[in-house]
């Protein structure tokens, strides 16, 4: 694996996701510039209505933050993962935040999406921290098996409706008395981890922590 990685990143050179320079998946310019945005937030959930426990998000949503994670989900730039997950994996605040959780699993999307999209989004972040942090990644789990309409074209009032009923659990053995982390992109309502939380606690996970590149 490692001389496959060391033979594609001699065709295919890493290059900034910020700036584009040959080198890097993050340039130590850019990721200075970065590291002045990075907020690192856990916030502990006291909603009743939440099923999450808590929620971990690096960045707001706006500006160079907001660009990128546009290009990775709609254009096609599935390569800005290894950037995102570098500059997540930077502060030791983080590290402390894994260290409680059992598995990762991604929030998936429909095969539909798959298929169009090429990869998800989520999984791939979640397959590197896993690597990187040897936490287990688990894909087979929580499974998407309605294609509904993408929550980026509805308004906070109806996401919560769109997401019921969406996601099935398989193999619920490998969740039961387990912390879990789930992995998205972005928080917007929260309405997307929240019926996936819903389901994974009813089917016998402990504890669910959620994290997501941005908050909007």
């Amino acid at each position: 694996m490692q001389f496959l990685e060391f033979v594609l990143n001699f065709i295919y050179p890493p290059q900034c996701g910020v700036c584009g320079k040959i080198g890097s998946c993050l340039c130590k310019k850019c990721e200075i510039e970065l590291e002045k945005i990075h907020i690192a937030e856990n916030r502990k959930n006291t909603d009743l209505q939440k099923y999450y426990d808590e929620v971990f998000y690096h960045f707001s949503y706006t500006g160079i933050i907001r660009d990128k994670i546009i290009a990775y989900k709609f254009l096609n730039q599935s390569y800005l993962f290894e950037m995102f997950v570098k500059i997540m994996l930077k502060k030791k605040k983080t590290f402390g935040f894994f260290e409680k959780y059992d598995i990762i699993i991604p929030v998936p999307i429909s095969r539909k999406r798959l298929y169009e999209r090429g990869y998800n989004q989520s999984e791939l972040i979640a397959k590197k921290i896993s690597n990187c942090l040897s936490i287990k990644m688990e894909k087979n789990v929580l499974i998407k098996v309605k294609d509904n309409i993408p929550q980026s074209n509805l308004d906070k009032k109806t996401r919560k409706e769109n997401v019921k009923d969406v996601y099935e659990i398989r193999n619920a053995g490998i969740i039961k008395n387990k912390k879990i982390l789930l992995i998205d992109d972005i928080y917007t309502t929260g309405s997307t981890v929240n019926e996936c939380s819903r389901i994974l606690k009813e089917n016998g996970a402990k504890y669910i922590g959620v994290m997501t590149i941005a908050k909007d």
